[in-house]
């Protein structure tokens, strides 16, 4: 596994945090993201430790991702917030302090989680 996808899966971290509850659905798609992207047994022991207790926005490593990553995270993170079947207000504000901390700029970062969000909504049977 490439050390930008470990830090994708990783700084998803903080959005399966968000409502205190790292829910099994929301552990599931990491887990569905770390096969995705090959990870070996301890790169999967690795995210696991890390998303062991709460982490936040300041846990993420912004050294570790390219513009592009961040803006595969911001995605990623979207559909994150649907595993429940919808997304709430508080994590729709944490989407947005996100692509502030990833530096996407305002107009770019809601038509991408606008994007997001309706492919979400289409695929929710899925999630």
């Amino acid at each position: 596994m490439h050390e930008q996808d470990i830090a994708i899966v990783k700084a998803l971290v903080p959005i399966a945090w968000a409502d205190d509850d790292f829910a099994s659905a929301e552990k599931e798609m990491l887990d569905a993201l770390l096969e995705a992207y090959q990870a070996t047994e301890l790169e999967k022991k690795n995210v696991h430790d890390f998303a062991a207790t709460k982490k936040t926005l300041e846990d993420i490593e912004l050294q570790d991702l390219s513009a592009e990553d961040r803006r595969v995270l911001l995605q990623h993170a979207v559909l994150l917030t649907f595993c429940d079947g919808a997304q709430s207000a508080g994590e729709l504000a944490l989407l947005k302090q996100l692509a502030d901390k990833l530096r996407i700029p305002t107009a770019e970062a809601q038509a991408t989680m606008d994007a997001a969000a309706e492919r979400a909504k289409k695929l929710l049977h899925l999630l």
